[in-house]
């Protein structure tokens, strides 16, 4: 698929795209448990599905399991639908205890927010971080960066190879500067991206 096909492509999706993002925008005025749930379903996310992922965090809810329980109990449950379920669980119990979670993401600029993020929350990185902000409507100016959509981004020519790692912070800045200015210049908003590339490989618009 040429550049061009994309732009005709976003022009295509590019409503329902936007109004999925103003549902996430929606979860800026709720509880702090909502948020925490959206959270969680981020830190579930890195070598996961997406839908598995979502899944996951509803059960945890219908087992009264995501506020409170043992992490043990929580892996049981992740067990089969993530990745590195018992590691997972226990970053979801140390994420239990932050304080200022909803004050930290509802106050200052997006990427203040996201070094907050990656400094305090234990299992998120840059990408999940970047990931919660935008689905809690705070995505503006941030770009959600996995091996998925640094393959389409290579693909249509906004960098000419993919770092062997994406740990460090000043590598995945680097790399969003140069997804910045592709989005830039096919005129789609850099925190619809993702979406935009997710709804082309699978038919649909998550998360």
């Amino acid at each position: 698929m040429k550049t061009e096909a994309l732009i005709h492509e976003y022009s295509i999706r590019k409503s329902d795209i936007k109004n999925r993002l103003k549902e996430f925008g929606r979860l800026r005025g709720t509880t702090d448990d909502r948020v925490f749930e959206e959270l969680c379903f981020c830190i579930l996310t890195p070598q996961s599905k997406a839908v598995n992922c979502a899944k996951a965090v509803g059960i945890l809810k219908e087992k009264g399991l995501i506020h409170k329980g043992e992490p043990h109990r929580v892996g049981v449950s992740l067990k089969g639908l993530v990745r590195f379920h018992n590691k997972k669980a226990e970053y979801i119990a140390l994420a239990r205890r932050l304080s200022g979670l909803k004050t930290a993401v509802s106050s200052g600029d997006n990427r203040a927010a996201r070094e907050w993020l990656v400094g305090n929350v234990k299992g998120l990185g840059y990408k999940e971080a970047s990931h919660f902000l935008r689905n809690i409507g705070r995505g503006r100016n941030l770009a959600i960066l996995d091996r998925h959509i640094l393959k389409n981004l290579k693909r249509f020519g906004a960098f000419g190879s993919i770092p062997a790692s994406l740990g460090s912070r000043k590598t995945y800045l680097a790399l969003e500067d140069k997804a910045a200015a592709f989005a830039k210049r096919i005129g789609v908003p850099l925190e619809e991206l993702d979406l935009l590339f997710w709804s082309l490989e699978t038919g649909f618009i998550f998360k």
